[in-house]
């Protein structure tokens, strides 16, 4: 493995070639609102674990058209709540696991709500949630499910679904609506770049080396899976390639970077074959509100690792402290818009906050 992109310098400028759809914010809202007139009330039942400071329940929740999807929830034991909330997200081919697994989060004082992947959850963690949709012809995977239509298109579902997992997380006694965050890594940090968008009142995100950014860049550009599920397709449907990238636009993290005022982490890795580096600083580039971020000069898909973990919960304890005010703007507990949202055309603030190397 060797570095796989532009040098370090050119990556830290870079900015990005996605198109901006004309109505991305339209699109998202309604989706959303469509979703929420579906909604059910959060099933919560407790599993017997035989753990001794870790409370694990099964969560079932209304997700992309009132479609049930399952999580776990954690909570450290003989804490007083309501707790400070973290939703995380899966990356590709996995799902939300074993009751077992990922005790980190609870384990450092958190509500820990890990939402399943629908479609996904058995390439390295297993998954307990369908994804009902039939959308035509795709590759291998589902990056090109229902690729030719937005409203159509798998991450149309997935990320409301990932949305519709704070909306959970909030009615939820254990946890203080008013302290959550949503992280992940690779396609759970696309999927937290997302929710930050969608969700503006929350109080931060992690994101580490996310999926789904620069997608036009990141097709061309690596060979690697998943990304070459977009390529795989277009070899066969070599006239669907407008149709395809328009639908991409939608789902691109940069665009929903450009939307973003929360403090947020990321983690980039130059060697990264999966993600380039160059879509990761893309999205970095487009951020609107305070940022950390940590380049991992010799690591790949895998980043910083255990250490991106310690971090973010430094990170967290700081951002979701109940003596911290909200660093973003702060709409109605439905998820109502900013009035105010800068285009993709606007010139962007610089990218703020510290950029962490590996000693």
């Amino acid at each position: 493995m060797a570095l796989t992109d532009l040098p370090e310098e050119q990556l830290r400028a870079y900015r990005g070639q996605v198109a901006e759809p004309a109505d991305f914010d339209r699109f998202w809202a309604d989706t959303i609102a469509e979703s929420r007139e579906c909604g059910w009330p959060v099933r919560v039942e407790p599993v017997p674990t035989g753990l001794a400071t870790i409370d694990v329940h099964d969560v079932t929740f209304p997700g992309f058209a009132g479609q049930p999807v399952r999580a776990w929830l954690r909570l450290p034991r003989g804490v007083e709540p309501p707790l400070p909330a973290v939703v995380q997200y899966a990356g590709y081919g996995g799902g939300r696991g074993h009751p077992l697994e990922n005790l980190l989060w609870a384990s450092a004082g958190f509500a820990h709500l890990q939402m399943d992947t629908r479609g996904q959850g058995a390439g390295w963690a297993r998954g307990d949630t369908p994804d009902p949709a039939a959308a035509g012809p795709e590759a291998p995977g589902v990056l090109t499910r229902g690729v030719t239509d937005p409203r159509t298109y798998y991450y149309r579902r997935f990320l409301t679904d990932a949305v519709r997992a704070v909306d959970a997380a909030r009615t939820l006694p254990a946890v203080d609506p008013a302290r959550v965050a949503v992280l992940g890594h690779s396609q759970g940090g696309a999927a937290a770049l997302a929710v930050a968008a969608l969700r503006p009142d929350l109080r931060a995100v992690v994101a580490g080396v996310p999926f789904l950014c620069d997608i036009p860049r990141a097709i061309t550009v690596t060979d690697a899976y998943p990304y070459r599920e977009v390529r795989d397709f277009l070899a066969i449907h070599r006239h669907a390639e407008e149709r395809v990238l328009a639908t991409l636009a939608y789902v691109d993290g940069v665009n929903f970077a450009r939307r973003c005022h929360l403090p947020g982490r990321f983690s980039v890795a130059l060697m990264d074959e999966i993600v380039p580096p160059s879509t990761v600083f893309a999205a970095v580039n487009a951020w609107r509100g305070p940022t950390e971020v940590s380049v991992w000069r010799y690591n790949g898909h895998e980043a910083g690792g255990i250490d991106d973990d310690e971090a973010a919960v430094r990170f967290l304890r700081v951002h979701l402290s109940p003596d911290r005010a909200p660093d973003g703007p702060q709409p109605d507990r439905q998820g109502a818009w900013p009035a105010q949202r800068g285009s993709a055309g606007e010139p962007r603030p610089p990218v703020g906050g510290p950029s962490r190397r590996p000693s």
